[in-house]
């Protein structure tokens, strides 16, 4: 975070009063006597090599400087106000190269609001330091003492208020920006028709079926728009399916049908299915077979083997290993187009030589369709941007598992190059977490600089609003001060240590 200096509007007695307390951070030094400290505690670097270049900037745009940090005042005071009685707040998770490197940026915007605001008030920079104390990094200014006390209380208030106020400003410009990336990629790529796949790692179930460039178009029928329609549709899918395993049981030998999908299978191809074996009334196949069974059906009369739906006397008579590969080639039946959940039968659309069946759910698995294309490939070239599902460019696989961790253990976006450089693939995905680490690290950044506590802008800001603006005696200002950061510390250390607590346990 960053650190800061302690520049009250004071007179001169009561500077020479207060003289034997020593400064938690160094404050500021002569030019002559620059140089790095090193502590047990504490230690920093300077840096001079910028001080005349920023103070010639704020002479230069002085006028347009001073309305700027004005603007400022306003949200830092109220944001003072209000900032410690906030009991939560909540943290965009991203890698620790993007919160590294956002808070690098919202740390420097900080610092330079500080410095460009002191040199439109004529204030020179002695020097910025960046620094470790504890072990906690962060970065801070020092001016030109006599020339800090000669500010007015509006110009101080300007220069302490600077930093909040920039890095404010900053986390709004990052969250413009991350608003408007589909309009400003626009002519380099394609957004909101399907979620792309930047990266499948070898440890996701879907590494044998997906990779890098693939685009997901449909979960069991279900076109996807987006990578939160892939997250959301994967948690439905799962909620209904074990929601069918109470509603849709067959008979005291807990099997059951998927409810929400049923295949036309040819009766021949029934009659040379091999033998399903059970196991504690669980069907059980192997290899490439899975267990389907026979869906009552209103229009379905195809029922081979005796079995029809008030045949309950042997409801194993029903059941099937069929190979999974084959079924994709098969035509649809049951409730495809929405979930059935409390009604067991359906209309079918199977001829008379064929026979509805479903894939026999098993405890805590799930079974989805996930039909892909792959726009890259050369079939798919001349209909990159709008290819069709049914084209040879595009494919469909069965899953059987867990769904929702199957849904997360792939890295998608929802941007698509328009042109095939892989390289391009990464650009959004990187902009996009660069953008939203950005917005939440320079907006906590701000807030946490607002709280009235010790070593933080907060209190060079109570500091100077108590002496400057109000009428008690100089000792009673230094107790209202003290009670005021010493409530204000101990209310933040609460309220950090609250929220690391829920951030470890959540």
């Amino acid at each position: 975070m960053p650190g800061r200096w302690r520049r009250s509007k004071r007179s001169m007695a009561q500077v020479d009063v207060h003289a034997h307390i020593p400064s938690l951070l160094p404050l500021t030094t002569s030019r002559k006597g620059i140089s790095n400290a090193i502590s047990c505690w504490y230690c920093d670097y300077k840096i001079t090599s910028f001080n005349e270049l920023i103070f010639q900037f704020g002479r230069r745009h002085a006028r347009a400087l001073r309305t700027w940090f004005s603007i400022g005042i306003g949200f830092s005071l109220a944001a003072l106000a209000v900032v410690a009685t906030i009991s939560s707040c909540s943290f965009f998770p991203a890698g620790a190269g993007y919160i590294i490197i956002s808070t690098l940026i919202s740390v420097a915007f900080h610092e330079f609001g500080h410095a460009a605001a002191a040199a439109s008030e004529g204030v020179k920079l002695e020097y910025v330091a960046v620094f470790i104390a504890l072990l906690f990094p962060g970065a801070l200014v020092a001016f030109n003492h006599d020339a800090l006390q000669d500010s007015s209380c509006f110009s101080a208030l300007r220069i302490y208020c600077a930093g909040i106020w920039h890095n404010t400003a900053l986390s709004a410009a990052s969250g413009l920006i991350l608003f408007f990336l589909p309009l400003i990629l626009f002519p380099l790529y394609i957004h909101g028709q399907s979620p792309m796949v930047l990266d499948v790692p070898y440890t996701s179930p879907l590494s044998s079926y997906l990779s890098h460039g693939h685009v997901i178009l449909s979960l069991d029928g279900m076109h996807v728009h987006s990578v939160d329609d892939w997250i959301n549709l994967s948690a439905e899918i799962s909620e209904l399916t074990f929601q069918n395993e109470t509603h849709s049981r067959l008979g005291e030998n807990n099997l059951m049908a998927n409810g929400r999908r049923g295949y036309c299978f040819p009766n021949f191809m029934l009659k040379e299915s091999n033998k399903v074996q059970f196991t504690h009334d669980q069907a059980t196949c192997f290899g490439d077979f899975t267990s389907f069974t026979s869906i009552p059906c209103v229009s379905s009369t195809g029922l081979i083997d005796g079995y029809t739906e008030d045949n309950n006397s042997n409801r194993k008579e029903g059941i099937y290993c069929l190979n999974v590969n084959d079924v994709m080639k098969l035509n649809k039946c049951s409730s495809w187009d929405k979930a059935v959940i409390n009604d067991n039968t359906s209309s079918c659309m199977c001829s008379r030589d064929e026979t509805c069946l479903s894939p026999v759910q098993m405890p805590g698995l799930v079974w989805v369709e996930i039909t892909y294309l792959n726009p890259y490939s050369s079939d798919c070239f001349y209909s990159r941007e709008y290819p069709l599902p049914s084209s040879n460019c595009s494919g469909t696989f069965i899953f059987v598992g867990d769904v929702v961790s199957m849904a997360r253990s792939i890295q998608l976006t929802m941007y698509r190059p328009r042109f095939d450089f892989h390289f391009a693939t990464y650009l959004p995905d990187v902009l996009e977490k660069i953008l939203s680490c950005l917005f939440h690290t320079s907006l906590a950044l701000a807030l946490l600089n607002s709280l009235p506590v010790y070593c933080l802008d907060g209190e060079s800001i109570l500091e100077i609003l108590i002496f400057q603006l109000t009428s008690l005696s100089p000792r009673n200002k230094e107790k209202v001060l003290r009670s005021f950061l010493i409530a204000g510390t101990l209310i933040s250390i609460f309220l950090l240590l609250r929220i690391f607590f829920h951030l470890l346990i959540s």
